[in-house]
């Protein structure tokens, strides 16, 4: 099978044959891919800085969407034909979503809405469960006053979202070029965290801040009031001051919550903006993606 990924651990991303997933045991499925989301971690897969159990050669990818073509033993759950999107970190089989078929566990994966396109699904799970498991993190609740730094991209995007759902007062930190959207998504302001000294210029305080722009949560910390929280999804939270906790978040595989998720997008109660890649540029897009250049949009590569 044909498949985007590397020969070798730090090798060169390639198009690769692939040798076909293992039959799936108790709790286990193998997809057809259809959609497979691309994000800056995917780089992290055979570099060291994530262990999902890659085992080259092999597919880079942890989410995506796929319909079932076998089940494991005495699956309870889904049935062969049906289309469902996953997250999936570690890879039971070894290879990731970015390829033609995947080995996943039934638990990460979730049904897809019938109305819901499934490229756009497949935009979804590492962006969504990252922004709801952060705001379980900084405990949203109604009338939280919520910073979120690097508002602009697909995750922090979301999180703005499902903020807003939950009641509390978000301010999205971002590019003025981002401004309106932001706010059209529920914040109730934006400050330009591109500018020098933003976090000296603005006289808001905050009970939490969400983490999505590396290098700003320094500055951001000292707008936190004493005993508020700070979670990273940039893996560079500063030490606790304050009172503040503070931490990194690491993404949880989560098909109950994802199920959710994808009713908010189907329903079109929560967006993500969606690129679709084809596989024969799906290298140069995973490069642009890892090194920064996203562009605020979530790239999908096209199965």
């Amino acid at each position: 099978m044909i498949g985007l990924g590397v020969r070798t651990s730090g090798g060169d991303l390639e198009l690769l044959d692939l040798p076909e997933p293992r039959q799936p045991g108790h709790g286990e499925l193998i997809l057809d891919m259809v959609a497979a989301g691309i994000g800056p971690w995917d780089a992290l897969l055979h570099t060291g800085g994530w262990d999902v159990d890659l085992t080259p050669p092999a597919a880079l990818g942890v989410e995506g969407v796929g319909r079932v073509v076998l089940t494991g033993p005495g699956e309870p759950k889904f049935h062969t034909g049906d289309l469902v999107l996953v997250h999936e970190a570690p890879l039971p089989g070894g290879s990731g979503t970015w390829a033609e078929r995947v080995l996943i566990r039934s638990a990460n994966a979730a049904r897809v809405p019938a109305d819901l396109e499934p490229t756009v699904a497949a935009a979804l799970p590492v962006a969504g469960l990252t922004a709801l498991q952060a705001l379980d993190e900084l405990q949203i609740v109604t009338g939280t006053r919520l910073l979120v730094v690097g508002a602009s991209g697909p995750t922090a995007s979301l999180a703005v979202q499902l903020a807003h759902r939950s009641g509390a007062e978000v301010v999205a930190g971002a590019g003025q070029s981002h401004a309106d959207r932001l706010q059209k998504l529920g914040a109730v302001e934006v400050i330009d965290t591109h500018i020098d000294g933003w976090a000296q210029q603005t006289q808001r305080r905050f009970d939490a801040v969400l983490i999505a722009a590396t290098g700003t949560a320094e500055d951001a910390i000292g707008l936190i009031v004493d005993g508020g929280r700070l979670t990273a999804i940039t893996l560079d939270a500063p030490e606790p001051v304050r009172g503040i906790t503070t931490n990194d978040l690491y993404v949880q595989p989560d098909g109950q919550a994802l199920e959710q998720l994808a009713e908010l997008v189907a329903a079109g109660d929560l967006e993500i903006e969606v690129q679709v890649v084809a596989l024969h540029d799906g290298t140069s897009i995973a490069d642009a993606v890892a090194a920064g250049r996203s562009g605020g949009v979530k790239h999908v590569l096209r199965l």
